[in-house]
Parts: C-alpha cells; sequence; structure tokens
C-alpha cells in the first residue's frame, strides 16, 4: 500500500495518509483566527429553515465536512442556499419548516448533528418519505433514543440493518406532540433537536428527561440560538435538570444576519499548545461569555498550573518559563470534546491525570476513551479506563526511549484524536528539532478544522 507522507508545513491534500509533527525548536508567538463553530454552524442552518421566507445570512460559517454534509442534505430537501466560501457567508432562504421536497435519500455521513438535527425534522414532516445513512461509524452510533419519540405517534420506521442504528427508512404523516419523554442519557443533541423543532408543532412544548443528559452547556446554546432566530419577542425556554418548557413560535419575516462564534473546541488546541512548548497565543474572538460550554476549558488549564489571560482581541496562554502542568482529577462532563486535548499531553505532566464523566464519548466519531487510551498505551503510558474515566500515569522517560524510534499515532477517523496529538507531537522531546511522532489520516481534520495543521505550523514557522 502506498503511503505519502508529508512533514509539517506542506500543503495537505487527500492524497496524505500520514503526516510527520515537527516540534517547535522556539517558543511559538502569535494570533489565531478560528474557523467558525460546527455546532452553531449546523444550529444554525437548520434554524434559519424554520423562519417565513426571510433570508437569513450567516456570517464565519464553517467549511468543514460536517457543515457541508448538512447543506448538501438540506439542499436536496428543496431549501434554497447560496454560499460564499471565499467570505465565509451564507444565504438560506426560510421555508417555514416545511421541507419542499417529500421523498429524498439523504447521507449524514459521520455527523452527529446532522444525524440527529435534521432527522427530528424530517420525522415532522406531513406525509413524506425519506431514507438514511451514514458512514460505517455512524452505523455505529444508536438512533434509537430519538426516533422512538417519534414512533409512539405513529411515524413508520424501518432499520435496514440493525434495529435501532442507521441506516433506516422512515414514513411520516401528520405528526404533532406537546409533551415529550426522552432518554437523553447518552446525548445532549437529541433534546436540542427536539427543542428546535418542537416550537414548529405548537406555541408550548414540554420535554422531560428523567434520566439526565450529558454536555449541558449545548441545551444553552440551542436555547439562545432558537430566541435570537425566531423573532418571537415572547419566546421563552426553561430549562431544569430533568425538565423543559418551551413557549414561541418562528415568526420572522425580515431578512437577518447572524454571526457564528469562532470554535470553542478547536481553541483548546491553541490555548494548550503554549504549555507544551512555551510562547504565547492569543485566541482572537475566544472569551468567556461565549455560547460554547467548552470556553471553560480555560479554568481546567488554570487549575492545572497555566497562566490564562484576557488580552486584546480574545483569551491568551501564556507559558514563558517552560512550566509543565501538574496533572490532577477533572470532570469533563459539561466539556467533553476538549478531554483529548488534555489526556494527549499527560506525558509531559509532573503528575498522574484523572478525566471523568466522558463515558458518553465513546459512542462519538470512534470510541474516544479507548482511542485514547490505546495510543498513549503506545506511547510508554501506564493507562487504566473505567466506563466513565480514564486515568494516566505519565512516563516521560519511556516515551523517549519509544519516540527515538518514531512512533505513529492511530486517529480512528476522528478529527479529535489527530488535533490533539499534533500538539503533543510539537513538543521538541528529542532535544534536535526532529519529527518522533506521525499522525496517521491527517485529513480526517477536515470533518471541523481543515487547517488545522497548516495553522500549526505557520505559529511554529513565524
Amino acid at each position: 500500500i502506498w503511503k505519502k507522507v508529508l512533514s509539517l508545513g506542506n500543503q495537505l491534500n487527500d492524497m496524505v495518509t500520514q503526516l510527520d509533527v515537527i516540534p517547535f525548536q522556539k517558543p511559538c508567538t502569535g494570533v489565531i483566527e478560528l474557523p467558525g463553530s460546527k455546532s452553531i454552524s449546523n444550529r444554525a442552518l437548520l434554524l434559519s429553515c424554520f423562519n417565513k421566507s426571510a433570508v437569513t445570512t450567516l456570517f464565519n460559517i464553517l467549511k468543514s465536512e460536517d457543515v457541508e454534509i448538512m447543506i448538501a442534505a438540506l439542499k436536496s430537501l428543496g431549501v434554497n442556499i447560496k454560499t460564499n466560501w471565499a467570505e465565509k457567508t451564507l444565504s438560506i432562504e426560510g421555508c417555514a419548516g416545511i421541507a419542499p421536497v417529500k421523498e429524498q435519500n439523504i447521507q449524514v455521513g459521520n455527523a452527529g448533528t446532522v444525524a440527529r438535527f435534521l432527522t427530528a425534522w424530517l420525522l415532522i414532516q406531513k406525509n413524506s418519505s425519506y431514507h438514511l445513512d451514514g458512514t460505517l461509524e455512524m452505523r455505529k452510533r444508536p438512533i434509537r433514543q430519538l426516533l422512538q419519540c417519534f414512533t409512539t405517534g405513529g411515524i413508520k420506521i424501518d432499520y435496514k440493518i440493525e434495529d435501532g442504528h442507521f441506516p433506516f427508512s422512515m414514513k411520516t404523516e401528520n405528526f404533532h406532540c406537546e409533551e415529550w419523554s426522552i432518554d437523553a442519557s447518552k446525548s445532549s443533541q437529541i433534546l436540542s433537536a427536539v427543542m428546535m423543532i418542537s416550537p414548529l408543532l405548537s406555541n408550548k412544548g414540554i420535554i422531560n428527561f428523567t434520566t439526565g443528559t450529558v454536555s449541558r452547556p449545548f441545551l444553552e446554546i440551542t436555547r439562545k440560538m432558537i430566541k435570537t432566530f425566531s423573532g418571537d419577542e415572547r419566546f421563552k425556554c426553561d430549562i431544569s435538570d430533568d425538565r423543559i418548557e418551551i413557549f414561541g413560535s418562528y415568526s420572522r419575516k425580515n431578512n437577518f444576519k447572524y454571526e457564528i462564534e469562532p470554535d470553542a473546541t478547536a481553541a483548546s488546541y491553541f490555548l494548550t499548545l503554549p504549555q507544551v512548548v512555551g510562547g504565547s497565543c492569543e485566541l482572537t474572538g475566544i472569551h468567556e461569555n461565549m455560547l460554547q460550554g467548552d470556553v471553560k476549558y480555560t479554568q481546567i488549564l488554570k487549575e492545572n498550573g497555566a497562566e490564562i489571560l484576557r488580552g486584546s482581541t480574545g483569551y491568551i496562554s501564556r507559558n514563558h518559563g517552560n512550566n509543565k502542568l501538574n496533572g490532577g482529577e477533572y470532570n469533563f462532563n459539561d466539556i467533553s470534546d476538549t478531554f483529548l486535548t488534555l489526556a494527549a499531553i499527560s506525558p509531559l505532566m509532573r503528575n498522574p491525570l484523572t478525566i471523568r464523566g466522558i463515558e458518553h464519548t465513546r459512542n462519538q466519531e470512534c470510541d474516544r476513551v479507548d482511542a485514547m487510551a490505546k495510543e498513549l498505551t503506545k506511547l510508554g503510558q501506564l493507562v487504566e479506563q473505567t466506563p466513565d474515566s480514564i486515568h494516566i500515569i505519565p512516563d516521560l522517560n519511556k516515551l523517549k526511549r519509544l519516540a527515538s524510534r518514531k512512533v505513529i499515532v492511530e486517529t480512528y477517523e476522528d478529527h479529535r484524536v489527530a488535533m490533539s496529538f499534533g500538539i503533543l507531537g510539537s513538543f521538541n522531546l528529542l532535544q534536535n528539532g526532529k519529527p518522533w511522532l506521525t499522525i496517521s489520516d491527517p485529513m480526517c481534520c477536515s470533518k471541523t478544522f481543515p487547517e488545522f495543521f497548516n495553522v500549526l505550523s505557520s505559529i511554529r514557522e513565524s
């Protein structure tokens, strides 16, 4: 099998299967402009469809695999969308939440937001027939918890391979529901999906989730975005520990502009970078009042001994003394997308690291807990995992011995695995500037941050 190996700094293309990470030989410095948030981009795309003929213009829209999957799906359903990627803008014409195309085959790829948000919307279409499928990884991710909310209301689901999983076909009639009971213990995206469609069905919706949920800050993102997009001054949404109450409707008739926040999860890599290589990075647009809960990763870094400051354009991460992070024990339940960022650099920490609250990440792009445990073990670290946690005892000397022969990190088609280990590989472990860590399938980053390795290279070379 031919494998093309490139070093950081070269332009990546679809043929790249491995990438040598070139270590930093001097402290980093730079101001980073991050791409738009994937989670906000895909919510904004769908919410734009719910308004009545108003044209919504989205600024700083993320150009990535997941977002392009959502755009392609909406276009196939007859939604009028115009993109200007050079300007990072997109305009979308509202269709009052009624999909013009009533029969379609749709690919959701490995995009969780598309799989859940779009599916929920399609399930409430009248007299329609849709077939949905995804990648092999998506077929492993359960969708039953969402679909069973609708089957009790007469929606017919035909699973093609395995019950509760993609691929499946749906036949819809005239679904109506005002009060829901949902098992959201594995994913808050199910709740966000129902929250978004609820105002299309009724001016009052109640969502019960007695088994609790994970990543709760994403519910707040959804609440605030529904309020903004609805144009309904009476809109109200109350979120408690096990219940959501929504009052209002989508009533916007005038054209509308919306700015998408930079990706707070992507910020975690460049907030961590100075703690690995020294120096400083300022993250434009990253601040404490963002919609995205992942900005709280800065608090974890502070508790770990990192210096995080407020700059003129956003947070600054600084490490002028080349200090090591402390390690410790942390609960990442609310910011689980960032747990890999911290876990990947654990070999460089002073003390063991324990991360809890991450069981639900076993059903994301891959089993992220197991993937991290396997790769860190390959790097000579002592790793223990439970269903809900990972515990790492750092061993820098063993890492150095293994790195002398170069180590290949598998990414499991997961962008966050690739980017997290990209930060670890930036550490000048061998003290000679030579690459010691190779990333397998670096282009999996195209899911949310296609230019990640080029941005990392630009900082190293600045």
